[in-house]
């Protein structure tokens, strides 16, 4: 608290002498580019997650992809074939995007994950970094979807 307090005076003091603790200026999105690496991504994310189409949406992955999920290997081709054995074991899962959204170089996409119609699924959310046209990096949050809630809301 007393670290608090001195910090606020420094403020208040640096304010009443005229200084300014400025955040630095933003910087100017391109709302193009975002929208196209977005539909880049849900492009991907359908050939690969829904129509198991792996290696022809793997075109959309870069050689030297990383992975930030700690099941999945980094690199593309160790990708490729780690989802080429899941969907072998697992031709029913299917991942319906929610929502998503783009800022800079990240797309995030939140995912209705499910393995056959009685399953309950997961909420997902993905995160994709696009350079140049392609997916570079990924990143997620898995949730299971409960069978009850504690509240009257979905998760999606």
């Amino acid at each position: 608290m007393r670290k608090f307090i001195l910090r606020f005076m420094l403020v208040v003091g640096l304010a009443a002498a005229g200084s300014t603790l400025a955040a630095p200026a933003p910087t100017a999105r391109n709302i193009a580019a975002e929208e196209a690496n977005r539909q880049r991504v849900v492009a991907f994310y359908d050939r690969f997650f829904n129509h198991h189409e792996v290696k022809e949406a793997a075109t959309f992955v870069a050689e030297n992809y990383r992975q930030h999920n700690p099941d999945v290997p980094d690199g593309k081709a160790p990708f490729v074939n780690y989802f080429t054995g899941f969907f072998r074991d697992n031709p029913h899962s299917r991942a319906r995007i929610v929502r998503s959204a783009a800022d800079g170089d990240l797309v995030w996409l939140q995912v209705h994950s499910t393995n056959g119609s009685q399953d309950r699924g997961q909420a997902v959310l993905d995160i994709f970094r696009v350079s140049n046209g392609m997916i570079v990096e990924h990143w997620d949050i898995i949730q299971n979807v409960p069978e009850q809630a504690a509240n009257n809301n979905t998760m999606f």
